[in-house]
């Protein structure tokens, strides 16, 4: 558990499964570019599919949770967990899978839930490099990574599933940025400024 004074993430369970699908249902209007489930069965396999890969090692999930009235108000995630030195923790890894309920979106919740998973990856985990990615389309997103202070590192063409609705069996082009260590304390000062 990463805890905040506005964000607490929670190991996703299934606990949180009707809490994840009322966030989900909110206002749908803002997921065009993302997967998120909308009935309790399909967010019950997104569950059990989200336990599966942190099982194999490919990801860590977290139920993201409103800390004022202890509301869940959406899922993210570490994921692509790569490890070059056995060090037994990460060396590179990518924070993503992110979705928040409309009344979450742009307000701090986000920007400490960042925060919370930067500190923890760069500080505990003393990464090598964080990746943050989005569908090249997503002028939102792209915005929303570079204010947090992701370099842009460029697009890779067709380089993975498309979310869109729709566009199933479509590869997308993917907007890709990163952090490094160098770059850390003056991301991190950026994060604490805007949530002061």
């Amino acid at each position: 558990m990463l805890q905040g004074r506005h964000v607490r993430l929670e190991p996703v369970s299934y606990e949180h499964l009707d809490g994840l699908v009322a966030a989900a249902n909110e206002d749908r209007t803002t997921y065009g570019f993302t997967e998120v489930p909308a009935t309790a069965a399909a967010m019950r396999l997104h569950i059990e599919d989200l336990q599966l890969q942190q099982a194999r090692g490919g990801a860590l999930a977290f139920t993201t949770v409103r800390v004022a009235n202890d509301a869940i108000v959406g899922c993210t995630r570490f994921l692509t967990i790569r490890s070059w030195f056995d060090r037994g923790v990460p060396d590179a890894v990518e924070i993503g899978g992110t979705w928040l309920s409309a009344s979450a979106q742009r307000t701090e919740i986000n920007t400490e839930a960042k925060l919370l998973m930067l500190t923890h990856a760069f500080e505990t985990w003393q990464v090598q490099r964080l990746d943050l990615k989005t569908d090249a389309r997503n002028a939102r997103s792209r915005a929303a990574i570079e204010r947090l202070g992701a370099r842009y590192d460029g697009v890779l063409r067709g380089w993975q599933p498309s979310l869109v609705p729709g566009e199933t069996g479509q590869a997308r082009d993917t907007a890709m940025y990163s952090i490094i260590p160098g770059e850390w304390p003056s991301v991190k000062a950026t994060l604490a400024k805007r949530l002061r």
